[in-house]
């Protein structure tokens, strides 16, 4: 209900218009943690993708369908807060990590699907994993 009542007190209309008062729009690059932030506060889904081409050539709902038997863990996308549980679960000094180099994230899609409850729509942002060459945890390589 709380999330609901947040999501009502935005700006606009639309998911769109709505997440762009957040700053959330395609294209952006934010980082992890104010995705997942968002997530909570509001109730949108975020989805991480790690493939390139399944993020921008494909819909949510056509990448949820194929995989829907697959395991969480196992498929080429996550939700944030699936994706940050687990890492902090499994990585003592991610917090620290996350301070020094946060995680950035490309906004790919802003939008809205469908849901299973009745048909309703709910607001979803589709985000873009670096990639493991992009990401640079160790500072600045050596001179």
């Amino acid at each position: 209900m709380e999330k609901m009542k947040a999501w009502s007190a935005l700006g606009g209309k639309t998911s769109a218009e709505k997440l762009g008062s957040l700053g959330v729009t395609e294209g952006r690059v934010l980082d992890v943690r104010f995705l997942d932030e968002i997530a909570r506060t509001y109730g949108v889904a975020v989805v991480l993708f790690f493939e390139e081409d399944l993020a921008r050539t494909r819909t949510l709902e056509s990448v949820q369908q194929e995989f829907a038997t697959i395991g969480e863990f196992e498929r080429p996308f996550i939700a944030v807060g699936s994706f940050l549980k687990f890492t902090r679960e499994n990585d003592p000094s991610f917090e620290q990590t996350m301070r020094e180099f946060p995680l950035m994230i490309e906004v790919v899609t802003v939008g809205e699907t469908c849901s299973s409850k009745g048909g309703k729509t709910e607001p979803y942002v589709s985000g873009l994993m670096p990639f493991l060459d992009e990401m640079d945890v160790n500072g600045p390589p050596p001179q």
